[in-house]
């Protein structure tokens, strides 16, 4: 049976209401469906690191949302194998961060799903890729 965008919905609903660090650093859930999603941060002053610019883990940790709610969203629970970033341009305070992550391939328990994180200019500022293992589990309980 393909899982629904619904399904996917109430997945990213559940996994973003048990996520505490993405909630202190304000990332939100913009959109779901099966292999793909998008989630948004708004770069506060506290995110910069001694460069004055955006600390590469505060954006990391936006493309890894992303790739964790697109890797989910069939309701079946994957986990992280391996996981680079590339990142392109400086992001600065009040710069609004889009990652956006879609599915590569998906074959047996194994995901390869690639992230783009764009500035409020549809800048690229970071590439990540990311492989995922399915567990027989379930994301979240129905």
């Amino acid at each position: 049976m393909q899982p629904s965008k619904n399904q996917a919905q109430a997945v990213g609903e559940a996994l973003q209401s048990k996520d505490l660090a993405g909630k202190h650093l304000g990332l939100r859930l913009l959109e779901i469906r099966p292999g793909y999603a998008q989630v948004s941060i708004t770069i506060r002053p506290d995110m910069v690191n001694g460069h004055g610019i955006c600390h590469g883990g505060v954006t990391y940790t936006l493309a890894d949302t992303a790739f964790a709610y697109a890797s989910n969203a069939r309701n079946e629970k994957s986990v992280a194998l391996h996981c680079s970033i590339n990142y392109t341009n400086p992001v600065y305070v009040d710069d609004q961060l889009i990652a956006t992550g879609s599915e590569q391939t998906l074959k047996g328990r194994h995901g390869i799903y690639d992230v783009t994180v764009t500035n409020q200019n549809e800048q690229i500022v970071a590439l990540f890729r990311g492989q995922a293992y399915r567990t027989q589990e379930n994301a979240i309980l129905f």
